[in-house]
């Protein structure tokens, strides 16, 4: 059984370096959030240190990390040109709906730009997987 490879555009590899960078972001965030001491978050302003005083349930905690760390192995996935990658994006959707489902029906939101975005973002990069897979980017 022969496969087939096409060279990927140019396009492909500036979208996957942004989605690496984006998702790379995400696992900051996480991390910081996980990891944060008391001392850091005394030193944040009052509205982010709600956001820290917060206490989600462990799965939404889960289903943060699950989300960020799926989409920057995703992004790696592109990167080196395998189609496992949408599957890893695929979870990544999975989990960051169902985490900010929760947030916006159980947390004050002050902006949904910031959700949405991840949202439009995951769904994008499974999308951006799946077509580079059927146009045989990725193998």
């Amino acid at each position: 059984m022969t496969t087939l490879s096409n060279k990927p555009p140019v396009w492909f590899w500036i979208v996957s370096i942004l989605a690496l960078l984006w998702n790379l972001m995400g696992v900051i965030a996480y991390l910081t959030m996980a990891f944060a001491t008391e001392e850091m978050i005394a030193s944040l302003s009052p509205e982010q240190q709600s956001e820290f005083l917060f206490e989600y349930p462990a799965w939404v905690t889960a289903a943060f990390a699950l989300a960020v760390f799926s989409g920057f192995l995703g992004c790696i996935a592109l990167l080196i040109r395998k189609k496992w990658a949408y599957g890893l994006f695929v979870v990544s959707a999975i989990a960051a709906i169902a985490q900010h489902i929760y947030i916006f029906m159980n947390v004050d939101v002050q902006s949904y730009f910031m959700p949405v975005s991840v949202i439009v973002v995951c769904l994008f990069l499974v999308w951006f997987s799946k077509n580079a897979i059927n146009n045989y980017w990725i193998s």
